[in-house]
């Protein structure tokens, strides 16, 4: 049988460890409260909301929800010039009929049809694209130095278009092959991501860069990677270095063998020889790319949340608890007519886990330590909310000890372990182990770590400004439940992915069990109270791609 509205969180107290006094200050705490998350989530993912999309009268209806609570949990504002908020101007650009895309080998025009062979976009503000350019082969696009590795060699991309293989050189390796291992095996790492592929070939002064899709290694189907064709949003602000390219996408696997072909190569020889330290990118003979499109560009502004709760002693030294408030919007009718996709628990529940924090944190004693309360707009087109704050940060980066995200949570009852996103990155893991010893868990790694999700959310552009994080995401691996085991975690999934993960049935539903939730919420409000008591500050974990980085501003911080 299931619950509708549990008030409290039982299951900690059944499994916390009897320490004496400590489990009593501990019973006698605020908790986080399940009834309080359904509430907020009921809230955020009903048809007013329309969705919580960045730039509509309901994302703006979501922001002034958020600043109300915070502002009445007592928190302080922590946004510019002591406002609620940290706007950040956006873009939506989308292609004006139809685009023109077309390989070109020996005088040969190759057709491209968006959706069916390719997936192009641009994230430039720009009222038209033309292109007419060599393209360059340059495998899996690695320039990993640490790894000794570089498979750009001497090639020049300047007004060029890059053809990218997707995810990391040892993706695919065999045993005994030089590469194997040489990037973590089958866990993808950030030069797997087609994110870092379009940014490097950008710095490289690249026209258009074009990933082509594999289903295993990309981690989801063409229909996933094909869903926006000439669609796209970013950031509007000038910033440093070469502009992002003119184009951008994916390309289908089998437009990509019809252009290997014809410039007389065979695609599966390219990928096993990408696989080489010895690989350097090349030109593919006379093959060109050419695109005539034009573009609408909207200009339009959305803004982070950002509430502070001051530290007593060290309120320079900051943590941060985050989630992104935007959900989808308005779609297609669905079979029922429904049109609002909610996101309810992507990621209204994250949305609801800070704030369950920040009450419990703001009515307990005062920490040493500064703790942000963020609730980032526009994840769901690009990260782009976390990213303009990373770029452009309110609180200094090097003294942000730590960032604790919250996005996606179990929706099914308790859970015997919590599932770790992005193994072997930082000592936040370690905390997490500890935090959930003592509510009698275990940390499971997550299943699939080749599909990369540790850097597909919102923690992720802190991490890459140097910033520990860690990440509480339910779909990264199957949760072994209370009721059901393992198999009932991996049906949850199934059922959560398969049927509403970005679609009008991710609403609020009275039957949730959110006691899982709150499970995982609590781990969270453990590390921060821990840290935010002490002078710690969590360290990469040697191999990370992102220790050098901190180590860079290690001057800034004491320890004691």
């Amino acid at each position: 049988m299931r619950l509708r509205a549990w008030t409290v969180l039982p299951i900690i107290g059944a499994f916390a460890a009897c320490d004496g006094g400590d489990e009593a200050a501990r019973e006698a705490s605020p908790r986080i409260e399940t009834e309080r998350l359904s509430s907020i989530v009921r809230e955020l993912a009903s048809d007013q909301y329309e969705g919580r999309a960045p730039g509509t009268p309901g994302g703006r209806k979501t922001v002034e929800y958020l600043v109300r609570q915070f502002s009445e949990l007592g928190l302080e504002p922590g946004g510019i010039d002591g406002g609620w908020t940290h706007d950040v101007p956006l873009i939506h650009t989308l292609f004006r009929g139809p685009a023109n895309l077309r390989f070109v080998v020996d005088g040969e025009p190759q057709p491209l049809e968006q959706k069916l062979d390719i997936e192009a976009s641009t994230v430039r503000a720009v009222d038209s694209i033309a292109i007419d350019a060599p393209v360059v082969f340059v495998g899996f696009g690695a320039y990993a130095p640490e790894r000794d590795w570089d498979d750009y060699g001497d090639v020049d991309l300047e007004g060029k278009v890059a053809l990218y293989l997707v995810n990391d050189p040892d993706f695919a390796a065999e045993p005994g092959e030089p590469v194997a291992g040489r990037f973590g095996g089958r866990r993808m790492t950030y030069y797997g991501r087609w994110a870092y592929k379009f940014e490097e070939a950008a710095r490289r002064g690249a026209a258009a860069a074009l990933v082509i899709h594999e289903t295993e290694a990309a981690g989801y189907g063409w229909n996933v990677a094909s869903s926006s064709p000439g669609e796209n949003y970013a950031v509007a602000s000038a910033s440093a270095g070469k502009p992002p390219v003119m184009l951008q996408g994916w390309l289908h696997g089998e437009a990509a063998a019809a252009l290997m072909g014809s410039a007389g190569y065979d695609l599966e020889e390219l990928r096993i020889a990408a696989r080489s330290p010895d690989f350097q990118a090349f030109e593919l003979g006379s093959a060109r790319f050419a695109a005539d499109i034009s573009v609408s560009v909207e200009h339009f502004e959305s803004s982070n949340v950002l509430a502070i709760l001051p530290g007593k002693e060290h309120p320079d030294e900051l943590l941060m608890v985050a989630a992104h408030w935007d959900a989808y919007g308005v779609g297609e009718p669905d079979e029922q007519g429904r049109t609002v996709r909610p996101g309810a628990n992507d990621d209204a529940l994250g949305i609801a886990g800070v704030l369950e924090i920040a009450r419990v944190l703001k009515s307990g004693p005062p920490l040493q330590r500064s703790v942000i309360f963020a609730a980032w707009t526009a994840e769901e087109s690009g990260l782009l909310g976390s990213d303009a704050y990373a770029r452009d940060p309110i609180y200094p980066l090097e003294k942000t000890a730590a960032n604790l995200s919250l996005d996606i949570l179990n929706t099914a009852g308790p859970a015997r372990d919590v599932v770790l996103v992005g193994e072997g990155q930082s000592e936040l893991e370690d905390d997490l182990a500890r935090a959930a010893a003592a509510q009698g868990r275990s940390v499971t790694p997550e299943s699939l770590p080749e599909n990369g999700l540790f850097y597909r959310a919102d923690h992720f552009p802190m991490a890459r400004g140097g910033v520990p994080v860690l990440l509480i995401m339910q779909i990264a691996g199957a949760a072994d439940l209370v009721e059901g085991g393992r198999q009932a975690g991996e049906q949850w999934i199934a059922d959560y992915i398969g049927n509403c993960y970005h679609q009008t049935c991710d609403a609020w539903d009275p039957d949730w069990d959110l006691r899982g939730a709150a499970q995982d919420i609590e781990l969270i409000r453990t590390i921060i109270e821990e840290l935010g008591n002490s002078r710690r500050w969590p360290q990469w974990k040697a191999g990370s791609e992102f220790k050098a980085i901190r180590e860079q501003s290690a001057g800034a911080r004491t320890e004691e």
